[in-house]
């Protein structure tokens, strides 16, 4: 069974940066879409960033320019580089593993908190 291993979340205050990993415990695929998705409180998930294992990459929006994300086909892991964070920033972020041709996984979520 596929495992998502969420780390890096934490408080930061405006303007700061934070660091997320992902990874899928013991298992490594060749063809698939990550991302890191996040809802905050009242509010519906969104995609926040995705990258296929060919390294295609997409950001929405609010976060073009202030985040990065980036894999390690080695282990099937993600990862999301956040700078210059906002309070709006703030939310839960989820990873998300889609295989091509198989199943979606999620993480548990981690909590990202952006405030003075």
């Amino acid at each position: 069974q596929v495992q998502l291993v969420e780390s890096g979340g934490g408080s930061v205050q405006p303007g700061g940066s934070l660091r997320l990993s992902c990874e899928a415990s013991g298992i490594i695929f060749s063809n698939y879409v990550m991302g890191w998705h996040r809802q905050a409180p009242g509010k519906r998930r969104e995609l926040v960033a995705g990258i296929t294992s060919g390294g295609f990459t997409n950001y929405a929006t609010s976060v073009k320019g202030r985040f990065s994300i980036s894999k390690d086909n080695a282990k099937t892991a993600v990862y999301l580089e956040m700078n210059s964070l906002k309070p709006e920033d703030t939310a839960v972020y989820y990873c998300l593993l889609e295989v091509v041709g198989g199943d979606d996984h999620w993480g548990q979520g981690t909590q990202v908190t952006v405030s003075s």
